[in-house]
């Protein structure tokens, strides 16, 4: 079952249940794919959805950080709840150590000795990585290992 198909079975789940907050954030996750397919005219595949999802994601705990900094709670509340829902169609988040030794293949892959080489890093970590982890996090420990 792909990935868009399992968000429309829980979609139909969440609309038996009628768990309004769980069907909404469904649909959002949805509406979003189904514009990218019709801007692009393609079918998305697994990784791509996955892309749109981690950046949905983030998108979330931005949000959150922006109100809970403005004490808007109420409004943080509702976006840790959407960002429940999307991490539940995520991969397993990657620990510290599996994170690392998947850093150090690249650079040892790829030969990198300095900042020069990141992009080609990143090339090789970013398909590996996605959806799994914070890219900017990503970023941060490969800069910190060639710079």
């Amino acid at each position: 079952m792909s990935l868009k198909e399992r968000l429309q079975e829980e979609m139909k789940s969440a609309m038996r249940a009628k768990d309004k907050d769980r069907l909404s954030t469904i649909r959002l996750m949805l509406a979003e794919l189904k514009r990218v397919e019709v801007d692009e005219r393609i079918e998305l595949p697994d990784e791509r959805i996955l892309a749109i999802l981690d950046k949905m994601q983030k998108q979330r705990r931005d949000s959150i950080n922006q109100f809970e900094q403005a004490k808007r709670e109420d409004l943080a509340a509702k976006e840790r709840s959407e960002l429940e829902v999307i991490a539940e169609f995520l991969p397993e988040p990657l620990g510290e150590a599996e994170l690392n030794a998947l850093i150090d293949a690249a650079i040892a892959e790829v030969g990198a000795s300095s900042m020069a080489d990141m992009g080609k890093v990143m090339a090789l970590v970013k398909p590996k990585a996605q959806g799994r982890a914070d890219m900017s996090e990503i970023s941060k420990a490969v800069k910190g290992r060639l710079g």
